[in-house]
């Protein structure tokens, strides 16, 4: 799952990380059924005024029930990533409950759907104070997790990223954390247009060999 500006190319090398690994990907696009372009999703969904992470979860949902109609995936072993805003996403949606859920107008979101989540790989998450992971917590759900965090991130910073993931981790929950001190926010963006952001390709690289890593060891 993408970040607030939308689809990326950078995202394909993830994809084929995970079919070089042995898996299946699906990237999502968030935006353009919702008539977001990029300029519109800088201004409204990375400021904050709409599409917060709960209300994109309906995404993750759909993603879900549409794999159970495809014979090429094992829809019960399923691993979610997200980048940035996508991560936000994937943190909000698991910690919904029946009530958080219709107060977000999730109305017909199968929850149960969440356990066939194995593992989320969350790369320089928000987790912010729109956030409701911290505070909710993910229930009884398990999935394993993977963190990718970067010390010098200016955007949404690596602090709220590593309260909730001390969360998590009191909770139950395997956290295997990767953390680059000296990375800026979309470190492995090689066209992100943001003055706070570096590319790094070495850490591209492995964070890359940790989101395969991952996969291999959840699912």
């Amino acid at each position: 799952m993408h970040g607030c500006g939308g689809l990326q190319p950078f995202m394909r090398t993830y994809a084929e990380a995970a079919v070089a690994a042995g898996f299946a990907a699906v990237t999502i696009d968030s935006f353009t059924p919702r008539g977001l372009s990029r300029a519109a999703a800088h201004l409204v969904v990375c400021t904050g005024l709409g599409v917060h992470g709960q209300r994109r979860a309906a995404d993750i949902f759909a993603m879900l029930h549409w794999l159970k109609g495809q014979d090429w995936a094992d829809a019960d072993h399923v691993a979610v990533a997200g980048w940035s805003h996508g991560g936000w996403t994937i943190l909000d949606a698991l910690a919904l409950s029946p009530t958080t859920a219709r107060a977000t107008g999730l109305i017909d979101v199968d929850l149960e759907a969440l356990s066939r989540v194995k593992t989320a790989v969350l790369v320089y998450p928000y987790a912010g104070p729109f956030s409701t992971a911290f505070k909710q917590g993910w229930g009884g759900r398990r999935p394993r997790v993977a963190a990718v965090l970067g010390g010098k991130d200016q955007v949404v910073g690596f602090k709220p990223a590593e309260r909730v993931l001390t969360r998590l981790s009191a909770d139950g929950l395997t956290i295997d954390t990767l953390k680059f001190d000296d990375a800026t926010h979309a470190f492995d963006d090689d066209r992100a247009s943001d003055p706070r952001t570096r590319h790094r390709p070495d850490y591209a690289a492995r964070t890359q060999a940790f989101f395969a890593q991952a996969l291999r060891s959840a699912l």
